[in-house]
């Protein structure tokens, strides 16, 4: 590290003790490791490719030609409006320390509770998803048993590699990206030099083969998931702000070009994938996931297995840094004595430098709530409804507050209207995704209403916030005068 770079790490760690926080974490991310684990969250080949039948299913292919630069042209406002937050408050309490600064303790503990909720659930998605491809690859059949099997392995893989250190993590996560980039290109290429294709116009065929009945205008609208899905994560590149070296520039920038990135390589991945298809009931029909079946009948059992298992390594990365950015996040949270027995959570590892309690509390909660869910869909569709509650949250509270003591990185006069179709997109996403299945939405409700109960009658008095002070708003908010 340069002398210049043990500067910056020191003036970041005064900054932070001015908010109340000693720095308990190793300072050493650089910008592009702080990228890195946002885009290996997103990984294209995860969420685009597990979810690759639901859309396919939903919205044939249109789903892909049109449904993803639909959902990146809103994701884009969503995370810009949230990089400028970031910028103004680096910590790694993120959304929930920019919603206890622009409108008090109470938004900042619903925030941290629906980020947390979606974390979990992301956690749960990704690792439960790169058991649907590790296990068929290995030769089991893919029953309960044997995916549950699977789905603790990588779990208990990805717990341990977080308890052991943050430097071996981001490297992997660094890593990752080099995976994620070769793989997308490996995949394509070998998809557009080897493969049948269908004709261009495919890539736009509307068809829906879903098992509602519904009209294809709204199977698509609910294919959206898809994309959804893997618009998430982002937020990671905020959460390890303390360990960020120039977080005011870095974490913002980290997760807008982990965005801009994703959208470009995923879009080529959907095209190669979409016009190497064969046959779409005979994809969505296999007893595999779709995009294996995609693979192996576009380019033959050993090269479509080989590929197949390049995606499963990415899927295996993107679970390793939700680990990372869900720890940090209930650490930083229990610091503030934000949940029970926050005396354990907020430990960290004099050894290893890391919030071992709550990387393992991450993991044995994904394996409990995949038991639970009992549905893939319904597992990332309550991930996407609660992060995004709590991304937006903080963004709707700094269109109430109106000014904004802003950071390095900033939208300047463009900010108030990327705000507002920030806010919206998350309305209508939220409202679709529990209108697609009755036990989201119930899942959903069943939360809010306990997290309302639980605030209302005993956290509201015990709580107190961050170390700043609960009420005072002036971290973020510009004084009116």
């Amino acid at each position: 590290m340069t002398d210049h770079s043990h500067h910056d790490a020191r003036e970041d760690a005064q900054e932070l003790g001015k908010l109340g926080y000693a720095q308990e974490l190793f300072r050493t991310m650089g910008g592009f490791s702080n990228f890195a684990i946002s885009f290996s969250i997103i990984s294209i080949l995860t969420g685009a490719v597990t979810l690759y039948g639901h859309g396919l299913k939903m919205g044939g292919p249109a789903q892909m030609s049109l449904g993803w630069p639909l959902v990146t042209l809103f994701t884009l406002a969503v995370v810009c409006s949230m990089a400028e937050l970031a910028s103004a408050l680096p910590t790694s309490g993120a959304m929930y320390h920019w919603s206890c600064a622009l409108g008090g303790k109470g938004w900042g503990w619903f925030t941290a509770w629906f980020n947390i909720i979606g974390q979990i659930a992301a956690i749960a998605g990704i690792d439960y998803g790169c058991a649907l491809f590790v296990t068929p690859l290995v030769g089991l059949k893919p029953t309960t048993q044997n995916l549950l099997i699977v789905y603790a392995a990588i779990l208990l893989s990805h717990a341990l590699i977080n308890h052991f250190g943050i430097r071996l993590v981001a490297w992997l996560n660094d890593f990752s990206v080099t995976v994620h980039i070769i793989g997308v290109i490996v995949i394509v290429g070998a998809l557009m030099l080897f493969a049948p294709k269908q004709p261009t116009s495919f890539f736009f065929a509307r068809v829906t083969s879903n098992d509602a009945g519904w009209s294809y205008g709204w199977a698509f609208i609910i294919g959206l998931l898809q994309a959804m899905w893997t618009y998430t994560g982002y937020d990671a590149s905020a959460s390890v702000s303390e360990e960020t070296v120039d977080p005011r520039r870095r974490a913002p920038w980290g997760m807008v070009m982990a965005v801009a990135v994703s959208s470009v390589v995923g879009y080529l991945l959907l095209i190669a994938l979409t016009l190497s298809i064969k046959d779409i009931p005979s994809v969505l029909n296999s007893d595999v996931p779709a995009v294996i079946a995609i693979l192996v009948g576009a380019l033959g059992e050993r090269a479509g297995s080989l590929f197949s298992w390049l995606a499963a390594m990415a899927m295996w990365f993107c679970g390793l840094s939700a680990v990372t950015w869900s720890s940090r996040v209930i650490w930083a949270f229990a610091r503030d004595e934000g949940l029970p027995a926050s005396s354990l959570w907020k430990q960290v590892s004099h050894k290893h430098s890391t919030p071992v309690y709550t990387i393992w509390l991450c993991a044995i909660a994904a394996f409990l709530g995949a038991v639970y869910s009992g549905a893939y869909a319904v597992v990332t569709a309550i991930s996407t409804i609660g992060l995004y509650i709590s991304y937006v949250i903080p963004v709707f509270l700094h269109l109430r507050a109106g000014k904004l003591e802003r950071g390095p990185w900033s939208l300047g006069r463009y900010s108030r209207a990327l705000n507002v179709a920030a806010v919206l997109w998350v309305v209508f996403l939220s409202v679709i995704l529990c209108l697609a299945d009755a036990r989201t939405w119930k899942s959903i409700l069943a939360v809010t209403v306990l997290l309302g109960l639980w605030y209302w009658l005993d956290e509201q008095r015990r709580f107190k916030g961050p170390a700043w002070s609960a009420n005072d708003t002036t971290q973020l908010v510009q004084s009116e005068g």
